[in-house]
């Protein structure tokens, strides 16, 4: 099982992968949102700001999210650093439900190509 170091490193290292990004997947980083990531088997939440093409974490805390994020992801911790390292398909893991993804509409739209 993944720690909660484990899990902030991958966030950082997805937002480092994230400001490094070309075209249209840079445009879908620059998107500035409140985020969430929920780490289910942990029970800690990572809250944040997507904003100028990274991921900046704010606070961590435990149980679920305290407030609506606009963007709201929620996983295993492994399943979250498998996915940065490529190990992962994020569409297969949604498909099966490991990884929960809540957004606008258009917000979903803009962050598959991120995904």
């Amino acid at each position: 099982m993944a720690t909660i170091e484990e899990c902030r490193t991958a966030l950082g290292k997805l937002s480092d992968n994230m400001q490094g990004a070309e075209g249209d997947v840079r445009a879908a980083a620059a998107l500035d949102r409140s985020v969430s990531c929920h780490i289910t088997d942990l029970d800690v939440t990572f809250v944040g700001r997507m904003t100028g093409g990274r991921i900046e974490v704010d606070e961590t805390h435990p149980g679920p999210p305290r407030e609506k994020a606009q963007i709201r992801l929620a996983m295993a911790g492994d399943d979250l650093v498998d996915l940065v390292d490529g190990e992962l398909n994020f569409a297969t893991a949604w498909g099966r439900g490991r990884v929960r993804l809540e957004a606008s509409l258009l917000d979903l739209f803009r962050l598959r190509k991120l995904l």
